[in-house]
């Protein structure tokens, strides 16, 4: 490899919303070192981060035991109201680290179902954010569907006809192409289609700039976890683009080492949950010929 151009994404690495949570976990810690603190589900899609949580003595648990005690964190993806409760019950004290993107989502998924609209959540179902929306706009309205392709929309095309009044929100990390087509569906089957683009606006920025960095790149390196929805979106985007891989962190860059052979100049992004030292140590082990 000759001494490539490596350029990085200004928007690469945590949003404000995954930096608020790891920041504010770690100075509960900080200010309540005899307590218990506990993260509900992993508080981002990151490993080294949940080991650096862990290893100042904040556990992860996945499921709400009966009795508990200390502080029970929600993390940034957000929780069902039921959830809350259930924490609560358990003898925990809550604290909510929603993203404030992802409760605006919350909020305006809970007024459409209040106004009686068939609501569209535009997302991956298994996906904890979007769980959290469903269940939030469950609780006012039994017509709340979640899809991100006209294909697993249209076995709800009769009770949409009959509804006539659509409302649409989008999980804050999903791509526009997505949003755009399952719109344009919508607007053939609906008297009245209400659309909410609640993608967050680091989102559309990291995209956006990607893109543009992408075009003028012979290699995309995407760094990232593989369970991260807007890392995963971003290298699908660029594959479109140029030649794009997807790593985790700089130790997969090994078996990608021949790419980088007479490649010229290098582009790097990262997602919303990669901290800053992973995306530096990759760009050090390519500045070293790998």
């Amino acid at each position: 490899m000759n001494n490539p151009n490596i350029k990085l994404a200004k928007f690469a690495g945590f949003c404000y919303g995954v930096k608020r949570a790891v920041e504010t976990a770690k100075k509960l810690k900080d200010e309540n070192p005899d307590k218990n603190i506990y993260i509900l589900g992993e508080l981002i899609h990151n490993t080294d981060v949940i080991h650096e949580l862990e290893n100042l003595g904040i556990r992860t648990i996945y499921e709400i035991p009966e009795k508990g005690n200390g502080i029970c964190i929600i993390r940034s993806h957000g929780e069902s109201p039921e959830v809350f409760e259930r924490i609560k019950n358990a003898g925990f004290e809550v604290v909510d680290l929603t993203c404030p993107d992802v409760k605006k989502v919350q909020q305006r998924a809970i007024e459409l179902a209040q106004n009686d609209y068939f609501v569209v959540i535009v997302g991956k179902p298994n996906h904890p954010e979007v769980m959290a929306i469903k269940a939030n706009a469950d609780l006012y309205s039994k017509n709340v569907v979640v899809a991100t392709t006209i294909e697993e929309l249209e076995k709800y095309e009769a009770a949409i006809k009959a509804h006539r009044k659509v409302g649409v929100v989008v999980q804050t990390t999903q791509m526009v192409s997505s949003l755009n087509l399952i719109v344009n569906y919508l607007n053939t089957l609906a008297k009245e289609v209400l659309i909410y683009n609640t993608i967050c606006q680091s989102t559309s920025m990291r995209q956006k700039e990607a893109k543009e960095l992408a075009k003028e790149s012979d290699l995309m390196v995407v760094v990232g976890s593989k369970k991260s929805a807007n890392t995963t979106h971003l290298a699908e985007i660029l594959k479109d683009f140029t030649k794009t891989i997807h790593i985790e962190n700089d130790n997969e860059l090994e078996e990608y080492k021949d790419l980088f052979k007479d490649v010229k100049n290098i582009g790097i992004t990262a997602g919303a949950s990669t901290p800053q030292v992973i995306i530096d140590k990759v760009i050090e082990k390519i500045k070293g010929g790998i």
